[in-house]
């Protein structure tokens, strides 16, 4: 079993609900802002779980290197950037706007870990 790939497909399924939710639940019961907030973390879960699951992928590549970091930086982000920002949207709780950027930062080193992945790939 591929425990990246599973992480992916889940992330990809919560972030379609959240999505739905925030469209369909949420809407009137939010300030728009805090919906703006609660979308941004939904749209991001996505963009990463797809991530992950490319992530996941390459790591069927005999001797890659960054594959791995790669996937776990995107799941940290995800928990970190879209898990502060709903709950966040949901609470208003506003210190947690201090570790949004953590899992930007996570966000970011995972696609150099992804990069430096695609360069030492074997042909």
């Amino acid at each position: 079993m591929n425990i990246w790939l599973l992480l992916a497909a889940v992330n990809g399924f919560l972030s379609v609900a959240a999505g739905a939710f925030g469209a369909h639940g949420l809407q009137g019961r939010l300030e728009p802002q805090a919906l703006q907030i609660f979308e941004t973390a939904a749209r991001y879960q996505m963009y990463h779980a797809l991530a992950l699951g490319l992530a996941a992928l390459l790591l069927r590549a005999p001797r890659l290197r960054g594959a791995a970091l790669a996937a776990a930086l995107f799941l940290a982000g995800i928990v970190l950037f879209s898990g502060s920002l709903y709950v966040l949207a949901l609470t208003g709780v506003r210190w947690l706007g201090m570790i949004t950027p953590f899992g930007g930062a996570a966000f970011l080193a995972g696609w150099l870990a992804l990069g430096y992945a695609a360069i030492r790939t074997p042909r």
